[in-house]
């Protein structure tokens, strides 16, 4: 989890992922603070000390979400990744559902990931039709087939993910870029709930602007993405 200024939204979602993931095998909770200026820091310190699966990785500067992602993803000690938003919107509880429909993608294409679908999202209005609007274009451009690329609720092979060309705001392209590496991508419909604490981190233009940009980045990559596949020659045959 990426983690920006998001101090009293930490304990309460810390205690639901351990809810949700316990009984389900080993694992570990990776908090990425991207630089918080609030009491993130401290907070986040606090809870190590009577949570021993917790980690926390800090950023001495904020460098935005992908690279919070990138940091957590790569210090992981785990083959599988499920990431999530730090401010309480995605619910753990969906984690679960995830994991078990992309074991089952996991059979017919190793290079799978499973992508959180807020149908039902508590967001202003002008969230939700900005952020419609956004996936519509991505969709059409992309041809991602993928409804809400902008979920933090995912799962994934962490070897997959360091396939992937590393930029700034790939988090909002993970899907394209999974296809790409010749990967599957399938949308689950998970729980979205009210921010209960602090504020979006994000400008809806800023990320329009940004959101242009990268687009053209990423159709770049898909049209000189190459694929191959390998045989291996058995001499002894």
């Amino acid at each position: 989890m990426p983690v920006r200024n998001e101090a009293e939204n930490l304990a309460p979602l810390l205690d639901e992922i351990v809810r949700a993931l316990d009984g389900l095998g080993e694992y570990e909770i990776i908090y990425v603070d991207d630089g918080s200026t609030d009491a993130t820091l401290l907070t986040l310190t606090a809870l190590l000390q009577g949570q021993p699966r917790l980690r926390v990785l800090r950023h001495r500067q904020g460098c935005g979400q992908s690279t919070a992602l990138w940091t957590g993803i790569h210090a992981a000690r785990g083959a599988t990744i499920a990431t999530l938003d730090g401010d309480g919107q995605n619910d753990p509880a969906d984690i679960p559902r995830l994991l078990e429909a992309w074991r089952e993608l996991q059979r017919e294409n190793p290079k799978s990931m499973v992508a959180g679908h807020r149908k039902r999202r508590k967001d202003s209005g002008w969230r939700k039709i900005s952020s419609c609007i956004a996936n519509a274009v991505r969709g059409c451009v992309l041809g991602d087939d993928t409804p809400d690329t902008g979920c933090g609720l995912k799962v994934f092979p962490r070897e997959l993910f360091l396939l992937l060309p590393y930029f700034d705001h790939m988090h909002r392209f993970l899907p394209a870029l999974v296809q790409r590496a010749g990967g599957k991508v399938v949308s689950v419909e998970v729980n979205h709930r009210p921010r209960l604490n602090g504020v979006s981190k994000y400008d809806t233009w800023q990320r329009l602007g940004m959101g242009i940009v990268d687009l053209f980045g990423v159709m770049w990559l898909q049209r000189r993405a190459k694929v191959a596949e390998v045989e291996e020659l058995d001499m002894q045959r």
